[in-house]
């Protein structure tokens, strides 16, 4: 497995990954016609706009399989509402649900962080859905719940957690050493 930046021709595999991973994260959360309506397709020209941007203070990274498949991504930068107290934000950080559970989570949220680090971002939040099961991922990584929202993805009133880490050199080090 390796964790490498985006690069031109990646937005494929994002778009799959990013599409993929919310049929089966969220299902049971989202309303099923809602789902099963999202395509690759949709996501696609998203994510080639964002590997062309080029953007100095965003990253966005995959996790790549050996045969050149990308089975992950994760991506952040600055903070984008400004109503939090946090310089950087971890937009999103997304796997198939078959490569789950295999510390590549960590590893795409660490390397995010190490560069939102080396950008002088010295704080991190990430939002998320109160009933994804990655709360507890956040948790286990050191973020505390500080703030929630309510926001309506396909036509569903939800409740959004912030999590927070007012100093991400110690992002991950609560149960998983500071590595």
């Amino acid at each position: 497995m390796q964790i490498r930046p985006a690069r031109e021709g990646d937005a494929q595999g994002i778009a799959y990954v990013h599409t993929e991973s919310w049929k089966t994260t969220y299902r049971g959360i989202l309303p099923d016609d809602f789902l099963d309506h999202l395509t690759t397709e949709s996501r696609l020209s998203q994510w080639e706009k964002t590997i062309r941007s080029g953007e100095k203070d965003q990253i966005l990274v995959v996790a790549e399989q050996i045969d050149g498949n990308i089975v992950g991504f994760a991506c952040g930068g600055k903070e984008r509402e400004g109503k939090l107290p946090y310089d950087g934000e971890l937009y999103a950080i997304y796997l198939l649900k078959e490569v789950q559970q295999r510390g590549i989570g960590q590893q795409l949220a660490r390397y995010v962080v190490r560069k939102l680090h080396s950008l002088n971002m010295r704080s991190l939040m990430i939002w998320a859905l109160e009933r994804n099961p990655a709360c507890r991922f956040y948790e286990k990584m050191g973020g505390t719940p500080v703030q929630t929202q309510q926001i309506q993805i396909g036509g569903q009133e939800l409740v959004e957690v912030a999590y927070g880490w007012e100093d991400i050199t110690f992002f991950g080090a609560k149960n998983l050493g500071s590595s």
